[in-house]
């Protein structure tokens, strides 16, 4: 679930002991609305890039910014966002994100220019990462802790669906709207959304209860040294026009920003709640967790990213194609997250595992399965049955990990565990969607061949995923020791 758990007061429930129970559920239902739309649109994008391309000639790096920088900002608004709203109110932030993000749809969808695409995207995760830890904190606060399994259900199927209809969704209203201008409907399909979610989360959610702390410190040190870190990282990544070695300069430097990171939380940690709790990561299951999401993130959530570019731009399919080729995985996903959540108790790790491994297996799968499509045949007509099976294997993969990692993580230290976690995977994805699309990109220019280049980010994905199957596999033979 893409959302922090918030770290208000856990010995009282002021909002609960007010709200009616009709009153709950529907403060509820604007939270889980205002979710569904920033994980929408971590997916939706996808299938219109093609399209953004040519109506705004855009080149490769800027493809990968418009994807992996709302991710990324997604992913660092987490804690901070989540603190925030402690000290000042969740409804309040909450609101503020989501008018926020309705704005910055607005501007990506009337964006001119590549630049200015790419800047509305940067807010437009920014207040993605302010919404969500208010939902999940306002499920901590409005329920009792005997009562949090339904609505943290309903928070985990809002988040599986609208990744599943994502790129449905963004094929259709491209082909309503039409090639050239379609894909700014993606972006404007969020404007009644955020004025509904606004309004009524306005009227809904509960107001700050009467002396709540205002001592939530954001750590400002810690959050620029982990956004520099990773940027310098990426840059040489993503920005594959820049020629020479001089530009791999960035990289040791970045690796450089992150020691100095690890370095400062310690030492702030010792005087005060840094940004993320090193002690964490004494606890081998949820070190072994966060490295699994961290990988896994960054290698599924960019198979709908690299399908979407062969099939249109590659193959010539339209974007509502595109968008039904991928259905078959996104609809195995949500179905064995369900499964995976149920059984994860009783398996442990090695379910994890065997789901690492069923992705891996199937996409190579789907390599070979492309490699033999006979001409004139619809691909994704026989991508359909690898890709639901990979889907299948994710389910069991990441609602699974998640109950793992955060097992044995003490109830003090809930929030702060929850909040790294999902930092961990956005900053996955982004890192992902960097990586792999250099390796698709970078392949195409070289042999001029989409398939070719297909190929190559489809086994890029499934090597990511088995160093996520190694550290799953170390995980078990530790734990059996």
């Amino acid at each position: 679930m893409d959302d922090h758990p918030s770290r208000g007061p856990r010995t009282s429930r002021p909002g609960g002991a007010r709200v009616g129970r009709q009153r709950r559920g529907a403060a509820l239902g604007v939270g889980l609305v205002a979710v569904f739309m920033t994980v929408l649109d971590v997916s939706i994008v996808n299938v219109a890039i093609p399209s953004m391309e040519r109506a705004l000639d855009v080149a490769p790096s800027d493809v990968q910014w418009v994807l992996a920088g709302y991710t990324l900002m997604f992913g660092l608004m987490l804690v901070p966002g989540g603190r925030f709203g402690d000290g000042h109110g969740r409804r309040t932030v909450f609101v503020v994100g989501v008018a926020l993000f309705t704005i910055t749809s607005v501007a990506a969808g009337l964006a001119p220019t590549a630049p200015w695409l790419i800047a509305s995207r940067l807010l437009q995760g920014a207040a993605a990462g302010l919404i969500n830890p208010q939902v999940t904190g306002l499920i901590q606060e409005l329920f009792q802790s005997v009562e949090r399994g339904r609505p943290f259900g309903l928070l985990g199927a809002a988040v599986a669906i609208s990744t599943a209809v994502g790129p449905l969704l963004g094929g259709l209203l491209i082909h309503i709207g039409g090639a050239e201008h379609g894909w700014r409907w993606v972006f404007f399909v969020n404007v009644p959304i955020g004025l509904f979610a606004a309004v009524l989360g306005w009227r809904l959610l509960p107001h700050r209860p009467q002396g709540a702390p205002d001592r939530y410190r954001i750590d400002p040190v810690g959050l620029l040294l982990l956004g520099a870190g990773v940027l310098l990282v990426l840059l040489p990544l993503v920005q594959q026009h820049w020629q020479g070695p001089a530009r791999w300069l960035t990289l040791p430097a970045g690796l450089l920003t992150l020691a100095a990171f690890a370095g400062w939380e310690r030492w702030y940690g010792r005087r005060r709640e840094p940004l993320f709790d090193p002690r964490l990561l004494g606890i081998r299951s949820y070190r072994f967790g966060v490295l699994i999401a961290l990988l896994y993130f960054g290698g599924f959530t960019s198979i709908f990213f690299v399908l979407t570019v062969y099939l249109q731009n590659g193959l010539g399919h339209s974007a509502l194609a595109a968008g039904l080729a991928s259905t078959p995985f996104t609809a195995g996903f949500a179905i064995a997250s369900v499964v995976g959540g149920r059984i994860v108790s009783r398996v442990g790790r090695p379910l994890v595992a065997l789901g690492l491994a069923t992705v891996a297996v199937s996409l190579v799968v789907v390599v070979l399965v492309v490699n033999r499509v006979p001409t004139g045949a619809t691909v994704s007509w026989w991508t359909a049955t690898p890709l639901l099976v990979a889907g299948l294997g994710s389910g069991l993969v990441v609602t699974p990990n998640q109950a793992l990692t955060l097992a044995q993580v003490p109830v003090s230290r809930a929030g702060s565990g929850a909040g790294m976690l999902q930092t961990g995977q956005r900053i996955g994805s982004a890192a992902g969607i960097a990586t792999v699309g250099s390796v698709i990109f970078a392949a195409q220019g070289a042999t001029g061949d989409w398939s070719v280049a297909f190929h190559h980010a489809m086994l890029l994905i499934s090597g990511i995923t088995i160093l996520a199957l190694l550290l799953a596999l170390t995980d078990i033979v530790s734990d059996r020791r």
